[in-house]
C-alpha cells in the first residue's frame, strides 16, 4: 500500500525572482482572518509540534529557518526529513508555521511559533515507487511518538487496516489528525482517504469570497472548509523560492494551524475538544446553505472564533466527535475504503472505528435474486479483472489515465489511476494532490483586492 506516487504534480513553482513583499501582500487568507488583531494577540502556536507527513520540508528556507525540528525519512532514503525534492511539504509547513523574513516579507504561517516535525514519505512526480514499500503507518506512529499534537496529511490514497490502526493509535494518544478532501472536482467524487477515515478532520477548499472551490471533493465526511484558492507558500528550489497553488492541500494546512493555535492557548483540552471548538465556531457558508453539508462540512474554519472562550465545549466530552462518522465509501465492512481491507483497527471486528454496519439485504433490494445470477456476475467480473491485469502487464505497468487525476501508481502509470489502486503484486499508492495549472507562479506585481466590510467577510 503506500508509498506516495504523485502522478502528474502540477504544482505552481516560482521560476522568477518574485518579490517577497508581493508574496506577503498576496496572502489573502492572513488578511481576511485579520490575524494581527484577532488571532496572534491570543495565540501564535507556541509550544505545539505539528507533524507534516509529506515530501519533506526544506528547513533552510528563509521563511522556515529555526522552525523545523529533526524528523525522519521514510522514503527509502536516509535523512531526518529536511530534504524536499518536490516542494509540496515545504509549502504546507510554511502555511502552518512560516515566520517570514525582513520587514513584513515572505510567507507568514497562521501559527508562526509552532514547530514543524517533518516526516518524509516516498513521493515521485512520475508515479514511480520510491522506497518500494508503504511506510505511512510507521510515519504516523513516529509523529505521535515524537511529540506531534497535530498531524497534517495533505495527500490522498487508500486506508487499509495498517493505516487505520496507525490512525487509531494517534487518536488514542490525543492527537488531532487533519486530511485533505481531494482535488478531483465534481459532485460525484467522494472524499479521499485517509481524510475519510472516522476521526480525521476532512478539509475542503474555498476561495476569497468563501465559495467552495469547484475542484474540491465532496461528501458527508467533510468537516471544515478553509482557504485553498490562489495560495502562496514557500518552495524548495532555493532558500527564497515561492509557489502558488489551488487545492485542498493548502486548506488542510490552514486547519492544522488553527488546531495548533487552540492547543497552544488551551493545552488542557483534549484533541476531541479541539476539534469540537473548530466545528462549533465555523462560519456559515456565504450562500446560506444549511450545515453540515457535503461541500462545507460545518462551515469555514475561523481561528479567531475557535480561540474565543467556549465553556460549553471545553466542559463537554473529551472524545473525538468524528469517530462515529459514516464512511460514504463503505469502509472496512461495506466497501474497500480505498484499499483492500478485512477489519477495522482495534478488535478486528470492524466495530472499533465507528463505521455504520451494513444492513441485511432484503428481497425488495435484490435479496431474492438466484445464486445462478450471482455466479454469472462473478464469472464476468473475474474475466474483466484478468483482462485489465493483462493490459497493465503488456504496457509495462504504465496505464494511460487522464492527466491531473489523483491516484496514480507505479502500476497505473501515475495520473488517472483509481484512488487506492493496488497494482498486481504491487503496493498501494498515495499521492499529494496536484495543484494549480502547470507553471503557475506568484505574480511580480500583485495587487491585493480591497478587504470587504467586516459584515461581508466570510472568514470572521
Amino acid at each position: 500500500m503506500a508509498v506516495l506516487a504523485a502522478g502528474a504534480l502540477l504544482w505552481g513553482l516560482s521560476a522568477g525572482p518574485a518579490s517577497a513583499d508581493n508574496i506577503r501582500d498576496g496572502q489573502w487568507a492572513i488578511k481576511k482572518y485579520d490575524v494581527a488583531n484577532k488571532v496572534w494577540p491570543i495565540s501564535q502556536g507556541d509550544g505545539v509540534v505539528v507533524a507534516v507527513i509529506d515530501s519533506g520540508v526544506e528547513a533552510d528556507h528563509q521563511d522556515l529557518a529555526g522552525q523545523v525540528l529533526p524528523g525522519m525519512d521514510f522514503s527509502g532514503e536516509q535523512g531526518d526529513g529536511t530534504v524536499d525534492k518536490l516542494g509540496h511539504g515545504t509549502g504546507m509547513a510554511s502555511l502552518i508555521a512560516g515566520h517570514g523574513h525582513g520587514d513584513q516579507a515572505g510567507i507568514i504561517g497562521l501559527a508562526p511559533k509552532a514547530k514543524i516535525l517533518p516526516v518524509r514519505i516516498a513521493i515521485s512526480p512520475s508515479g514511480d515507487i520510491n522506497g518500494g514499500q508503504d511506510r505511512l503507518p510507521e510515519a504516523l506512529r513516529f509523529a505521535v511518538d515524537h511529540g506531534a499534537k497535530v498531524i497534517n496529511m495533505s495527500f490522498g490514497g487508500g486506508a487499509d487496516s495498517a493505516v487505520r490502526a496507525a490512525i487509531k493509535y494517534a487518536i488514542d494518544k490525543d492527537v488531532v489528525l487533519v486530511g485533505g478532501a481531494g482535488n478531483l472536482g465534481n459532485h460525484n467524487t467522494p472524499v479521499n482517504y485517509p481524510a475519510a477515515v472516522p476521526g480525521v478532520v476532512a478539509v475542503a477548499a474555498v476561495d476569497q469570497q468563501g465559495n467552495i472551490w469547484e475542484k474540491s471533493n465532496r461528501g458527508p465526511e467533510i468537516t471544515l472548509a478553509a482557504p485553498g484558492v490562489g495560495i502562496y507558500s514557500a518552495g524548495n528550489k532555493s532558500e527564497s523560492d515561492y509557489r502558488a497553488a489551488d487545492g485542498t492541500s493548502d486548506a488542510t494546512a490552514y486547519v492544522s494551524a488553527i488546531a495548533a493555535l487552540i492547543r497552544s492557548k488551551y493545552p488542557d483540552l483534549s484533541a476531541g475538544q479541539v476539534i469540537n471548538r473548530m466545528i462549533k465556531s465555523a462560519v456559515a457558508p456565504p450562500d446560506g446553505s444549511k450545515v453540515p453539508n457535503n461541500s462545507y462540512g460545518y462551515g469555514i474554519a475561523s481561528p479567531s472564533k475557535a480561540l474565543a472562550p467556549n465553556p460549553a465545549v471545553d466542559g463537554g466530552s473529551k472524545d473525538n466527535p468524528l469517530l462515529g462518522r459514516v464512511e460514504s465509501q463503505g469502509g472496512p465492512d461495506g466497501g474497500d475504503g480505498g484499499a483492500s481491507q478485512s477489519a477495522a483497527p482495534g478488535d478486528g471486528s470492524g466495530k472499533g472505528s465507528g463505521q455504520q454496519q451494513a444492513a441485511p439485504l432484503k428481497k425488495e433490494d435484490g435479496g431474492g435474486v438466484s445464486m445462478a445470477v450471482y455466479a454469472v456476475i462473478g464469472v464476468v467480473a473475474l474475466l474483466v479483472i484478468v483482462g485489465v491485469v493483462l493490459v497493465v502487464r503488456r504496457s509495462g505497468g504504465r496505464g494511460s489515465g487522464g492527466p491531473g487525476a489523483p491516484g496514480g501508481s507505479a502500476g497505473s502509470g501515475g495520473p488517472g489511476g483509481p484512488v487506492g489502486y493496488v497494482p498486481p503484486g504491487g503496493q498501494q499508492q498515495y499521492q499529494p494532490y496536484p495543484q494549480g495549472p502547470q507553471g503557475q507562479q506568484p505574480p511580480q506585481y500583485y495587487q491585493p483586492e480591497p478587504p470587504p466590510p467586516a459584515s461581508e467577510n466570510p472568514y470572521r
